[in-house]
């Protein structure tokens, strides 16, 4: 991803931020000879860590189904991950008199790594010997706590274990070592405060809403202000 200097982001508390509060992510890898492929997956950063440090090191966890033939590739060499906000259009309407032209703002957060598969080769149920591996239950069970700790009524799945045990054998876990980041948070940082300040508006109240943009364009400007 090329980033623009005026549109890199402030700080790593900005990228890790939108990492966790954007967490489905666009898995991209390809193999010599074919074209990338590319799954929709949550991606999650440990719990523990901190709001500051670099994402680089990291080792970030998700899965996919196994029905997906995506995952048998993923080791085959490094992966990219997507995280990204909506994208808001912005409208001249918000801008000053005179010539001019419409834009898109959106931030984003790129990350490369490699993967390591969580658990054996996919077995059968029908021949799966054993309970199912601990490994791949505790991903599942910290995407669904990362996912459910956003929601004012939180869902217990306690009572759902068997139901759990039962798709375990269908997903493929993977935690991915981070070893490079690229962040570009664009966000009209070129115009005015009277400007951003309508564009907040629009997008706030206009026919197509983007709070999540709206609202890393308000913190940029309390640390501008």
């Amino acid at each position: 991803m090329h980033v623009y200097e005026r549109y890199r982001p402030a700080s790593q508390r900005e990228v890790n931020d939108l990492v966790r509060e954007h967490p489905f992510a666009i898995l991209v890898s390809a193999v010599p000879g074919a074209a990338p492929t590319a799954t929709h997956v949550p991606m999650l950063l440990p719990a523990d860590h901190e709001p500051d440090a670099p994402l680089v090191g990291a080792v970030m966890r998700g899965h996919m189904g196994r029905a997906n033939p995506h995952w048998r590739q993923l080791v085959d060499g490094p992966v990219l991950l997507v995280f990204s906000t909506s994208q808001a259009y912005v409208s001249p309407t918000s801008y000053d008199p005179g010539p001019t032209a419409p834009t898109l703002d959106y931030a984003a957060v790129h990350l490369t790594g490699r993967v390591e598969l969580v658990g054996d080769p996919y077995v059968d149920p029908a021949d799966r010997a054993g309970p199912p591996e601990p490994g791949t239950l505790g991903i599942v069970e910290a995407t669904v706590e990362a996912l459910e700790s956003e929601r004012s009524q939180r869902w217990d799945p306690h009572g759902s274990e068997e139901l759990f045990a039962k798709i375990l054998p269908r997903v493929a876990a993977f935690r991915i070592t981070i070893d490079s980041q690229q962040a570009m948070f664009k966000l009209s940082q070129e115009k005015t405060p009277e400007v951003r300040a309508r564009i907040r508006a629009d997008l706030t109240s206009g026919p197509r809403l983007h709070h999540d943009v709206a609202g890393l364009m308000g913190k940029l400007d309390e640390v501008s202000s």
